[in-house]
Order: structure tokens, then sequence, then C-alpha cells
């Protein structure tokens, strides 16, 4: 019997008050893979991550990291899950590099100086490693989110659209890091509204609408370049892989 997923939910749902948030739905994400969630505001793509992240209980199913059911609060998960989310998350009073310091001590990352200095320049920040969040732009301030990640141990990475407020080079060198986290063996869950970056990295694509998963798939089956620069194909979804 082969190892259980890296993170799995079964029969998955949310409801607030009467509004489903998100309908009954699976998935599995094994190591070394990348599944992207695509979907216009609303359609419970965010629901989703933090649910995925254990930051949101569903009102139906389970959600297991590593065979286990997800607790934000385990030390082990705390320790081995990344997430990106909201540049709310900076500290107003840290500069870029004591934010990586922080996460790198945070979580016993020895002799960091090295590692964090290859980060600044990978994420285009070596310039700006002395400044406070205050003086960033939303793009370096994006940037500053995944280089956090980026200093600490994972094994699972969760993205929230990532690429918000990216220029177009910043953008391919995000689809760059991406590639690279799965190659070694970085479970990915993705939130994008960016059709190309799903195509370039992910394994599998869903897409959401109203909460439902309205296609599931090869992101080449799921996704195609229309005169809109995207047609989302309405598929069947086929539940868990």
């Amino acid at each position: 019997m082969g190892a259980p997923p890296l993170l799995e939910l079964s029969g998955v749902s949310r409801v607030y008050g009467k509004r489903t948030a998100l309908a009954t739905m699976n998935l599995r994400l094994r190591s070394g893979k990348c599944v992207a969630l695509l979907g216009h505001n609303g359609s419970g793509k965010s629901t989703l991550l933090r649910i995925a992240a254990g930051r949101d209980r569903p009102s139906t199913g389970t959600v297991k990291f590593d065979g286990k059911p997800m607790n934000e609060n385990d030390p082990a998960v705390r320790a081995r899950v990344a997430v990106v989310g909201d540049t709310a998350a900076c500290y107003p009073d840290l500069t870029v590099r004591e934010h990586l310091q922080l996460v790198a001590v945070a979580h016993g990352v020895e002799d960091a100086g090295d590692w964090i200095g290859h980060v600044l320049a990978d994420r285009m920040l070596t310039d700006h490693a002395d400044a406070l969040p205050g003086a960033l732009s939303s793009g370096q301030l994006q940037s500053l989110l995944l280089a956090s990640a980026m200093v600490r141990p994972r094994d699972l990475l969760l993205l929230d659209e990532p690429e918000q407020r990216l220029d177009p080079g910043a953008r391919r060198r995000l689809a760059d890091l991406i590639k690279k986290e799965t190659a070694d063996g970085v479970g990915v869950l993705l939130v994008t509204h960016h059709g190309e970056l799903a195509r370039a990295v992910a394994d599998r694509v869903l897409v959401l609408s109203d909460g439902k998963v309205v296609a599931d798939g090869h992101p080449d089956k799921v996704l195609a370049t229309g005169t809109d620069g995207l047609t989302w194909l309405a598929e069947s979804p086929d539940g868990a892989r």
C-alpha cells in the first residue's frame, strides 16, 4: 500500500448560514505535484484554501495532512505547511531582511544568513532588504511573502493568488519558483486568476463557480485560450484522483 496523499479533502463542503460557499467536493494532492484552483471572485477558491490550511472548518467532510487530521495548531503542521496569502501579515516595523530572519529563527533554520541573501536575490529584493513594508510597492510586498515561505522548511505550500500585483517578469519568476518547489518534492495548492500560470505549473486544474467544481483535469484539457485570453471549459468533475 502506497503512502497517503500529502493533502486529502474528502466530502468537504462549507456553508455559512443559508449560503453554500463550497459544495461537497474531494481533492487529493501528492508530494511533488501542483493543483491549481481557478475561478472568479466568490467562486469558493479561497474558502477551499482556508479549509486546506486548517484555518477554517468544513461543514461536512474531513481534511487530512500526511494521513492525519489537519490541525493548524499542530506543531508538525506548522513546521511543514507554508501559506502565502494576505500582505497584511507583514509587520510594519520590521525590515524585509528582519522579516526573513524572524521566519528563519521561528522555524529553527540555523546559519540562515547566506540562504536569506540568496532568497532576497531570487525575489529581486536585495536592494530593498533594509526597507520597511510601508516603503515597498504592492508587487514587492507580494515578493516578500513568497520570500518568507522560501526561508523556512516546507512539504506543503499553499498559495492564495500569488501572482496578484506582480509584473510579467515577476510572474515568470513565480512560475519558475513553483516548478522548482514541485521538483524538490513539495506539494503545491495554488489559487489563481491567471490561466497561463496554471497551465505553466499545474498537474491538475479545478475550475470553481458558485462553490461548485465545474471542470477538473489536466491543464491542457481544462483550459483553452480564446479571444478573451482564457476560456474555462466546463466538464463533469471526476472527484478525487
